[in-house]
């Protein structure tokens, strides 16, 4: 083996290395003169600075500051002692923390609701450790640009009757200033925030917008993460009172023009700007926070927006509010300001029916009775209402069964003529007087209804950490058995109520999906109705089971309580209402007489098939 050996270069690099240390150890040491002659009161600390000394800080300071925010400086020098002070606004349902510096809110907490299950103990905080900025960007015209966040502002808190007002401002140099002016009412979830300047004419630039910015990142509230985050939205009116959202997803984005209000809307709870005097535009973004359902989850969105102010006459003037409160559709319309369209109850006739017949009925049930009995009751009611639509497809169904040995005797005896068998069967159907699609148009009626209130329930506050049996919380998941590991789709928990209402899909579908298969004629070329529909009585109830499992236990009890009293009236129906001898006697009857008038699409789908025939025979010729 070769012997290493130290080269030159080596032995150079640990000479300057001694050197080094020799050079700092010999700096740290005091001379001999120095430690033998200094006085021992020089050892202890300064308490105060000279007068000359302590000016000269101060106007360096000042410089500092002017340099960086212009005719602000001398405001952010003198004040900058107030940068971690926080000025508390509070009434009975809402408590705000507004920082000095940046004048913006640091901690919005509502008082009357607690996260993930009630009990917890821990409030619902929209705002707090550092999860919001809100920032007025300034640019002057010089060319400078001044973020307000950095600013220091002076605070004055007043009373205006119950009324608590804040008012904070940035003060400038030559006697102008720009001002935060925050307003809490009692019992309100409604803010008051006016954005004001004065003498800011010569120093802001006409050329360019006044922008806002605000951003947040939109905490976990809620048990079920993936249930929440499908709810979390930004929504924005704008143009002429129209209302819609960004959308989910990463880097979702619109860019709407006079704009009204800007919601950061999450499941059960939203974060709200809105302006008296339109937002000429606004920028915003959502990104979707929650990668992995799996993990637990701290934040659910990051939305931000940027909105452009107009000046006036190089002054600002805008009026605005902050909302900060729950996402509940009766307390948002008091405000007369459409914000409760920002709940998502359906777009046309499905938000008409949950705003004009579901809301009201549901809150007078509610009133009087707790939220799972209540939703029990609603249930039976809309039965009660959807029975005549049942009764009438129930019975369509019971002549479609009576008719069918003559359907089968018509597809024998045209087994070869496609077109013929279909020709004879609707002559049949008009005999008989038995529209086929009779039993179709209930159920279409009632699909209205029915995504409505899949709609509604998922919308509706008063669910909230509300228990009914086994569910501790009807607005999310009722996990009966905590489950080890997690099932893609389905989750780390078995619920009951999607279990019961599966069964009951189950039997329901037993009951008449199957029947209306076999009531049909098998068609040549078409795919085997019969077959796919008995595979559907078991497929419907498996897809219900997992889709269901995350999704809030009071839709589960509404579609268990629906299925099961579907169940029980076509059950009376048929073994006390419908007597399938007598429309058996009647259609026989039917036969003898004259063919009913057909209606128009009877017609058209007669004369659709007659033309067809005749294309057959003419190109067999």
């Amino acid at each position: 083996m070769e012997e290493k050996k130290l080269d030159l270069n080596t032995i150079i690099g640990f000479a300057l290395i001694f050197g080094l240390l020799f050079w700092i150890m010999y700096q740290n040491q005091p001379t001999a003169p120095e430690a033998s002659t200094k006085p021992k009161t020089e050892q202890a600390p300064t308490k105060a600075l000279p007068a000359t000394t302590a000016a000269a800080t101060t106007a360096a300071d000042s410089s500092a500051y002017s340099q960086k925010f212009g005719v602000f400086g001398n405001s952010a020098a003198l004040a900058q002692q107030n940068a971690k002070k926080e000025v508390q606004l509070d009434n009975e349902v809402l408590s705000l923390k507004i920082a000095l510096k940046g004048g913006q809110v640091t901690e919005a907490t509502l008082k009357n609701y607690e996260r993930f299950k009630k009990g917890s103990g821990e409030l619902v905080r929209l705002i707090q450790n550092n999860n919001a900025n809100f920032n007025t960007k300034l640019i002057t015209s010089d060319n400078k640009i001044i973020n307000t966040a950095d600013l220091y502002f002076e605070p004055q808190l007043l009373k205006s009757g119950d009324n608590q007002i804040l008012s904070l401002k940035a003060n400038t140099a030559n006697g102008g200033f720009l001002e935060y002016r925050y307003s809490l009412k009692p019992k309100d979830y409604l803010v008051g925030f006016d954005l004001v300047s004065q003498g800011l004419t010569s120093v802001l630039s006409p050329k360019q917008a006044v922008e806002l910015e605000w951003n947040l990142k939109t905490f976990r509230n809620e048990k079920s993460v993936s249930y929440e985050n499908r709810y979390a939205e930004i929504y924005y009116q704008y143009e002429d009172d129209k209302t819609s959202y960004v959308g989910q997803g990463n880097d979702a984005t619109e860019n709407p023009e006079s704009v009204k209000f800007v919601a950061f809307k999450q499941h059960f709870f939203s974060s709200i700007l809105l302006t008296d005097k339109p937002f000429a535009k606004a920028d915003l973004l959502s990104n979707n926070l929650v990668k992995d359902e799996e993990v637990d989850t701290l934040f659910t969105k990051d939305f931000k927006a940027k909105i452009a102010l107009k000046a006036q006459a190089g002054e600002i003037n805008q009026n605005m509010h902050w909302y900060f409160g729950p996402t509940d559709y009766k307390l948002l319309k008091t405000y007369e300001r459409d914000l409760e369209y920002i709940v998502p109850l359906g777009w046309g006739i499905f938000g008409w029916i949950n705003r004009y017949f579901f809301i009201p009925a549901y809150d007078i049930l509610s009133g009087f009775l707790a939220q799972g009995w209540a939703i029990i009751l609603f249930t039976i009611l809309i039965k009660l209402v959807l029975s005549p639509i049942t009764y009438k497809s129930f019975l369509s169904q019971a002549k479609m069964k009576v008719l069918r040995p003559d359907i089968a005797e018509l597809n024998e005896k045209f087994k070869k003529d496609p077109m013929k068998r279909q020709q004879e069967t609707m002559k049949l159907y008009s005999k008989a007087g038995v529209n086929p699609m009779a039993g179709c148009i209930p159920a279409l009626l009632q699909m209205p209804i029915f995504y409505a209130l899949f709609q509604f329930f998922p919308a509706e506050l008063a669910l909230r950490q509300q228990g009914f049996l086994w569910a501790n919380d009807l607005s999310s998941f009722d996990a009966v058995i905590q489950l080890p590991f997690y099932i893609p789709l389905y989750g780390n928990h078995i619920s009951l109520f999607p279990i019961l209402a599966s069964i009951a899909i189950f039997f329901y579908m037993k009951m008449t999906t199957g029947d209306q298969a076999m009531q049909q004629p098998q068609q040549e070329g078409m795919p085997d109705m019969a077959k796919i529909m008995k595979i559907m009585i078991y497929i419907s109830p498996v897809m219900m089971l997992i889709f269901f499992n995350n999704y809030a236990s009071g839709l589960s009890l509404y579609y268990f309580v629906s299925n099961v009293l579907t169940i029980g009236i076509m059950l009376v129906i048929k073994n006390y209402i419908v007597d399938n001898d007598k429309i058996h006697a009647q259609i026989q009857e039917n036969k003898q007489r004259e063919p009913k008038q057909q209606s128009k699409f009877q017609r058209k789908l007669q004369e659709m098939m007659e033309a067809a025939e005749a294309e057959k025979a003419k190109k067999k010729k």
